[in-house]
């Protein structure tokens, strides 16, 4: 079986909650980047092991958090040496409203992804988008590049939508699936 890491920050726990259902369809390992822009020695080591890595952050003033970027450039030792070349990639965000900017962070990761050398897995879902869609359909915010989901500011993670915790889900299954593949 392929070996797949989702490695995240989270500020409020919607993040968090999205990178478990991203884990849970990928059979994931959760590597938590810390408050403090961190992840631990056996999380960098799950992360030089690992097939594919799965990146989360949530969209802030239309960027990764500062943690993420803290993780991203530390990354760097790794980017030096080309230890993840040829890994797969994907990536995962959430903000406050509808758009947020959320792309942005997309492009972000991507943009890590590929100076690793890295090979990119989109969502492969077809966006939620006839009159007859529901905001609780998958994929309902209609992204491509990566799983985007949408939780009101004032929304606790527990209150986060089952359609975009599928959406996470089916992306990770999408990553393992596709990592499998390459695998054999």
């Amino acid at each position: 079986m392929a070996n797949v890491v989702v490695v995240y920050h989270s500020g409020y726990g919607h993040t968090q909650r999205m990178a478990q259902s991203v884990a849970d369809g990928a059979n994931a390992e959760l590597v938590a980047i810390d408050a403090d822009g961190n992840v631990s020695e056996a999380g960098w080591a799950a992360l030089d092991a690992a097939d594919a890595i799965i990146m989360g952050s949530p969209t802030y003033m239309g960027m990764a958090s500062w943690q993420f970027k803290k993780f991203a450039d530390a990354s760097s030792k790794r980017w030096f040496t080309q230890a993840w070349k040829d890994k797969l990639f994907a990536g995962f965000t959430n903000s406050a409203t509808m758009n947020g900017d959320k792309l942005s962070t997309l492009h972000y990761l991507f943009t890590l992804a590929m100076q690793h050398s890295g090979v990119w897995v989109g969502t492969g879902m077809m966006p939620s988008n006839s009159k007859a869609a529901q905001r609780n359909d998958v994929n309902y915010v209609g992204s491509f590049s990566g799983a985007m989901a949408q939780s009101p500011s004032d929304a606790s993670a527990q209150e986060m939508l089952p359609g975009d915790l599928e959406t996470a889900r089916l992306f990770g299954a999408r990553v393992l699936a596709t990592a499998e593949r390459l695998k054999a």
